[in-house]
């Protein structure tokens, strides 16, 4: 079951510190509506965690992101998005394709996620993972950016401890 309705050719951005459960809410949506820098990141180096790799795995995403916003369909964005200037980048691809852009906002406590990522088979550091749990913006926030909603995801119909079931790493 899909936990929110994405209408045709909108842009969704997944906010959240690693380990929140993006991943898994993206694995109720079809596979190619995801993408994802951790995956460009893994094909660029055999790992999702080479940091060094990102200016690549970003050039992909806005390859499939103009790809997927040009035909009118829609696109999850599966990364955290907690820096105002990603998602800045994020609104000005949409606003050039003139689609919509929404927000789910991983709204969870910071000791889940801290439990979540301490059992994932790639843990990132607390340090990175309390540091974005800090830059989460609200709702309001967002919609100040330019994001016609942003959804906590606590607030969806999905429990935040469904979203956890059958994480992907």
């Amino acid at each position: 079951m899909e936990p929110l309705h994405i209408p045709t050719g909108t842009l969704c951005a997944l906010i959240g510190p690693p380990g929140c459960g993006k991943s898994t809410f993206a694995s109720r949506y079809p596979a190619s509506w995801r993408v994802c820098l951790d995956e460009y990141r893994l094909a660029a180096t055999d790992s999702m965690a080479d940091q060094s790799a990102t200016p690549v795995a970003a050039r992909i995403q806005n390859l499939l992101l103009d790809a997927r916003l040009s035909r009118n369909l829609p696109v999850l964005v599966d990364s955290t998005n907690v820096f105002a200037h990603v998602r800045a980048g994020l609104l000005a691809r949409a606003r050039y394709w003139q689609r919509p852009v929404i927000a789910v906002l991983f709204d969870l406590p910071l000791e889940t996620v801290e439990a979540r990522n301490a059992g994932r088979d790639r843990v990132v550091p607390l340090t990175i993972v309390r540091e974005h749990h800090q830059l989460l913006p609200t709702p309001g926030q967002l919609h100040a950016e330019g994001f016609a909603a942003g959804h906590p995801v606590s607030e969806l119909p999905t429990t935040p401890d469904a979203l956890h079931q059958g994480t992907r790493h």
